[in-house]
């Protein structure tokens, strides 16, 4: 019998990435997704089938909740963009790309999602307890531009800023 390794993605043990470092480990990740809109069209005479013309893509918040974290790279990514709007200068210099990652049980990489783009649109802060010891975050709403997925790979929740942006509009990895 042949020796087979099975990784299996551990829902219940992901970490978030920003500027290239492991930023806070969340218990529960929900409204990664994209929707494509799309119409219908019938051809004259042919009424069997139907032409599906694709329009663009639309991506859905994301939602961290109950974090854990000794870093303050999520509360001072708010700070500046609350600093930003306040001044009325461009949000696109506070926009990163966010690594949502998973491991198997062995701790390897086993899936990473980028959020190209992205920009924070919600924060709040757990019930402060005595008895805690690293900084929580009850739930943190990333908006973003781009997502990409990719299997065994990881690292490079790099700053995205304006000069860096092509002429597409689009963010790269």
């Amino acid at each position: 019998m042949a020796d087979e390794h099975v990784n299996y993605v551990m829902s219940n043990r992901f970490y978030v990435e920003i500027e290239q470092n492991l930023a806070a480990s969340f218990t529960e990740c929900s409204g990664l997704g994209m929707t494509v809109k799309k119409e219908t069209h019938q051809e004259g005479g042919v009424n069997d089938q139907q032409r599906v013309i694709i329009g663009p893509t639309e991506f859905s918040d994301v939602t961290l909740k109950r974090g854990l974290t000794n870093d303050l790279t999520f509360y001072d990514w708010i700070a500046a963009l609350l600093k930003t709007r306040k001044a009325n200068t461009a949000v696109s210099q506070l926009r990163r790309n966010v690594n949502i990652l998973t491991f198997n049980q062995a701790g390897e990489t086993m899936q990473c999602w980028t959020l190209i783009g992205a920009v924070p649109v919600g924060w709040s802060a757990p019930s402060l307890t005595a008895d805690s010891s690293g900084v929580a975050i009850e739930e943190l709403t990333l908006a973003y531009e781009g997502l990409t997925v990719v299997k065994d790979s990881g690292g490079g929740g790099a700053e995205v800023l304006n000069a860096q942006r092509p002429s597409s509009g689009y963010f790269s990895t």
